[in-house]
C-alpha cells in the first residue's frame, strides 16, 4: 500500500465566540487549553487506482457545508474524477511504501453508560451477550513503512469528549485530544520541533459512543449527595435536572480529561507495540450514497414495513444529560407534552420559523417521543436540520470502517457493525473487522435502538427521523456491502445531493474591534516588565500592551512561549499554547 498522514492546526477563535458543544448560551470562548488539529491517512492500493482518506478532527461534530467545500476546492485544484490521486502524486514525496496492522485491546474504567435505564430495555437475550453496557474495546489502525519505520496509528474507541464541563470557557480538546497529544509527543523523533509539522500522526477517533460518559464516578444529586433519580436523571422536590450532575475520574475537570485520556493512552501504547499484529491484505474500495432520511422505507421484523419521519427533537433533548444538564422543567423520559411547552411550540415556534405548520401526521410519526421542537418544519431562514445524508463505507483489506452521520448508541453500534460483519463474510470477507467511526460527514444527533427510543432519554429524544431511524441505517449499510466488497459501485444511485447553505449562512456576531494603544507605543510593548531575579515557584507578572486574538489564530504557530535558556544564547521552546502544562485566558 501506498500511506500517508498528516495533522494540521484547526483551531478557531479562542475569544468571544460561543462554544457549541453544550449549547449554553453562557460559554463563550475566553482562552485556550489545547490547540485543535486535523489528522488524516490517505491509503492507496498497489496500482493507485483506487485511494480512500479518513480525517478525524478536534471538533464536536461533522458539518456537511464544511465537507462539501473541501471536496469542491479538491476537484477545482485536482480535477474532477481524479482528484484524490492527483493528490497522492502531489504528496509522493511524503507517502510511503508500507503495510497496515489492527488490533484490539479493553480501556480499563474509561467510560459508563450516562442513559442505562434506556440501555436495559433492550432484549434480556441480546444485553447478556456483553458483560458491559458500554464498549470497552479499542481498536488499532497502525501504518508502518516497508524499512520498518512508523508512519502513524488511528484508534477508535466511544467515549465523548465531554471531562471539560460547560463551566469551561478555553478552548480544549478534550480527552481525545489530549491523548493524541500524548502519543505523538512520544513517537516525537529527535530534533522535530513543536509546530504541529511532525512525522508521527496518532488520532484517537469517535465511536459508537451516543450513551457513553467519560464521567467515571457517574452522577450524583449535588444538592444532597443522593443519587439521581434512575429514569429521568432528576434530583429534588419539584424533581429538576440541573442538580443531577455527572463526575470523576478526577478532582476536576482538568485532571479528568487527564485521567481519561491516559487510559485510553495505555491501551493505545501495549496495542502499538504489543497487540496490533494482524496485517490488513486485500483491495482499498469505498462506497457513499446521498439518502433522504426524512422517507426511508424500513422493513419491521414482523414483515411489515412503516417510513422514517421528518426531523424533530422531543421534549427530553431540553433535559441534556448528567454530562451537561439542559433548563426550565424538562426531564429525561419524557414521553408526553405539556400544554405549556405545546403551546411556545405552535404559538411561537411553528409561527416564526415554520414556513407550513407541520400536520397532526408529523407528530403521531414520532411517537413516544412528544415533539417539542418541529425541525423538519423549521425553515427560516434556511432548513434547520439536514434531511439528504450521507452513508458511507471504507475497505482496507479485511477492515470496514462505517463511517456514520451520527451518536450511535452502545447498543445501536453492536448491531449494525455485526450486520454489516455478517454481510462481508457472506461476500467473501471470512475475517473481517469492522469499526464505526460515529460522527461522520453530516451531524444528525442521535440513533439509539428502537427498544432504546422507547425510553425517550436524552438520546432516544434526539434521534431526530423517528423510532425507525436506526433500522434505516442498518438496512441501507447492509445493503451497500456487497458493492463495497466487489468493489463496483454501478449497482445503487448516487441519491439526491444536499443543498449547499455556505453562502445563506448568517453572521450574528460582530467583527472585533480594532486594537489601538497610546500614541508612541506598539502592541507588545510593556509596561511593567518581570523583576530579573526570582524563587523557584514564585509567581511571575508582566503587563504589556496585548491585542484581541481574534485578529490572528495564529494557525501552526502559538500566543506563547516558554523558553529555556540552553546556552548562554540559545533560547529553547520547552512549552507552547497547545501543551498541557499552558493555558492561554483573555479577557
Amino acid at each position: 500500500y501506498l500511506i500517508g498522514v498528516g495533522r494540521y492546526d484547526v483551531t478557531g477563535p479562542v475569544a468571544q465566540v460561543n462554544m457549541m458543544g453544550y449549547a449554553n448560551p453562557s460559554q463563550t470562548a475566553a482562552g485556550l487549553h489545547q490547540r485543535l488539529y486535523s489528522r488524516a491517512f490517505i491509503v492507496c492500493n498497489n496500482g493507485n487506482s483506487s485511494c480512500v482518506v479518513f480525517v478525524t478532527v478536534d471538533s464536536g461534530m461533522a458539518s456537511q457545508v464544511v465537507k462539501l467545500e473541501v471536496i469542491k476546492r479538491l476537484k477545482e485544484k485536482y480535477g474532477q474524477t481524479s482528484y484524490i490521486i492527483m493528490y497522492m502524486n502531489a504528496a509522493h514525496s511524503q507517502m510511503r511504501r508500507g503495510s497496515m496492522h489492527i488490533g484490539t485491546d479493553n480501556v480499563v474504567e474509561g467510560n459508563i453508560n450516562r442513559s442505562p435505564s434506556a440501555y436495559l430495555k433492550n432484549p434480556l437475550e441480546e444485553r447478556e451477550r456483553y458483560q458491559y453496557n458500554t464498549e470497552q474495546e479499542m481498536t488499532m489502525l497502525k501504518f508502518k513503512a516497508n524499512n520498518g519505520d512508523p508512519i502513524g496509528m488511528f484508534t477508535w474507541y466511544p467515549v465523548h469528549c465531554t471531562s471539560m464541563n460547560f463551566s469551561n470557557q478555553l478552548l480544549s480538546s478534550d480527552n481525545k485530544g489530549r491523548a493524541s497529544a500524548l502519543f505523538e509527543r512520544m513517537m516525537r523523533k529527535s530534533g522535530e520541533d513543536r509546530s504541529g509539522n511532525e512525522s508521527f500522526v496518532g488520532a484517537f477517533a469517535s465511536a459508537n459512543l451516543g450513551d457513553v460518559s467519560p464521567r467515571t464516578k457517574g452522577p450524583i444529586c449535588v444538592d444532597s449527595g443522593k443519587s439521581c433519580d434512575f429514569e429521568k436523571s432528576t434530583c429534588g422536590i419539584p424533581p429538576r435536572v440541573k442538580n443531577c450532575v455527572g463526575f470523576g475520574p478526577g478532582v476536576d475537570m482538568f485532571d479528568s480529561t487527564d485521567i481519561i485520556a491516559k487510559r485510553q493512552l495505555e491501551t493505545a501504547k501495549i496495542l502499538y507495540f504489543n497487540k496490533t499484529k494482524e496485517q490488513l491484505v486485500g483491495e482499498v474500495s469505498w462506497v457513499h450514497q446521498y439518502v433522504d432520511m426524512t422517507n426511508q422505507s424500513v422493513q419491521l421484523d414482523d414483515g411489515t414495513n412503516t417510513t422514517t419521519c421528518k426531523p424533530g427533537m422531543g421534549y427530553s433533548f431540553a433535559a441534556g444529560t448528567t454530562d451537561g444538564a439542559g433548563a426550565f422543567n424538562f426531564v429525561q423520559s419524557m414521553t408526553e407534552g405539556t400544554p405549556l411547552w405545546n403551546a411556545v411550540r405552535d404559538d411561537i415556534i411553528v409561527k416564526v420559523v415554520c414556513s407550513v405548520p407541520p400536520p397532526k401526521e408529523y407528530y403521531d410519526c414520532h411517537h413516544p417521543k412528544p415533539v417539542l421542537l418541529p425541525t423538519g418544519y423549521m425553515d427560516r431562514p434556511y432548513a434547520w436540520h439536514p434531511t439528504i445524508v450521507d452513508v458511507q463505507m471504507l475497505r482496507l483489506g479485511q477492515l470496514i470502517i462505517i463511517a456514520v452521520p451520527g451518536e450511535f448508541t452502545t447498543m445501536a453500534g453492536r448491531r449494525i457493525k455485526e450486520s454489516v460483519q455478517n454481510e462481508a463474510k457472506a461476500h467473501g470477507i471470512h475475517n473481517a473487522k469492522v469499526v464505526l467511526a460515529g460522527l461522520s460527514n453530516v451531524y444528525t444527533h442521535y440513533i439509539t435502538t428502537p427498544e432504546e427510543y422507547t425510553a425517550q432519554r436524552y438520546e432516544g429524544a434526539s434521534t431526530i427521523y423517528g423510532p425507525h431511524t436506526f433500522q434505516a441505517y442498518q438496512q441501507k449499510y447492509t445493503s451497500l456491502v456487497e458493492s463495497l466488497v466487489t468493489g463496483k459501485h454501478g449497482g445503487f444511485a448516487p441519491g439526491p445531493s444536499p443543498a449547499d447553505i455556505l453562502n445563506e449562512q448568517i453572521e450574528l456576531l460582530p467583527p472585533p474591534q480594532p486594537d489601538s494603544v497610546p500614541s508612541g507605543k506598539s502592541i507588545g510593548d510593556v509596561i511593567d516588565d518581570v523583576n530579573g531575579i526570582f524563587p523557584q515557584g514564585a509567581e511571575i507578572s508582566v503587563t504589556f500592551y496585548g491585542a484581541n486574538p481574534r485578529h490572528n489564530m495564529k494557525l501552526g504557530a502559538t500566543y506563547l512561549a516558554v523558553q529555556q535558556l540552553t546556552n548562554d544564547t540559545q533560547w529553547t521552546d520547552v512549552f507552547v499554547d497547545t501543551d498541557w502544562e499552558t493555558r492561554f485566558l483573555w479577557k
